[in-house]
């Protein structure tokens, strides 16, 4: 009986810190437990989308305003078509605004970034509403694309150098 406190409050203790583990995790995970939040859905469509994935933050000037609802292929041109659902708050998205897929760091999680683009009535841009699509749009840069490029380039462009080289040396013996 005199442990029987004790072993109450360690139980009631490691209970809170599950709890707050669970929690941690589905934040980290992007899954939030806050469903209140009205969403409009908007469409971009990208030649890449790299590692993009469903629930990717999508950011203003690296504040969150939506998430990455769903992602299709386009049946015509089978390009990927991303859903991105943004709070109903931000509803002053300009039409003219471009939407690209960014990178968090070197190897860190892809997430769209867009760019506000100018809003002006009287040349006829309006407000992003449900349905609309982003026409402007920049694919994913790939690291391993980036990579590949700088290797083979660079050992062509010393090939070349090396050709060029004998070719000025014999120039030079032939004088």
């Amino acid at each position: 009986m005199k442990y029987l406190k004790t072993e109450i409050m360690v139980g009631i203790f490691m209970l809170l810190g599950i709890i707050a583990a669970c929690v941690l995790a589905l934040q980290v995970a992007g899954l939030v437990l806050n469903s209140k939040a009205e969403l409009y859905t908007v469409y971009a469509k990208f030649e890449n989308i790299g590692s993009l994935r469903l629930r990717a933050p999508v950011r203003i000037g690296g504040v969150a305003i939506g998430r990455v609802t769903a992602i299709n292929l386009d049946n015509d041109s089978l390009t990927p078509v991303v859903s991105i659902g943004i709070e109903k708050k931000f509803d002053k998205i300009s039409s003219e605004s471009k939407a690209s897929i960014q990178t968090s760091g070197i190897i860190g999680e892809q997430y769209i970034a867009i760019t506000p683009g100018f809003y002006d009535e009287d040349l006829g841009t309006t407000y992003l509403k449900d349905g609309d699509s982003i026409a402007d749009t920049g694919s994913a840069v790939i690291l391993e694309d980036l990579i590949s490029k700088f290797v083979f380039n660079s050992s062509q462009d010393s090939s070349k150098a090396d050709e060029s080289a004998k070719s000025s040396d014999t120039e030079l013996t032939k004088e």
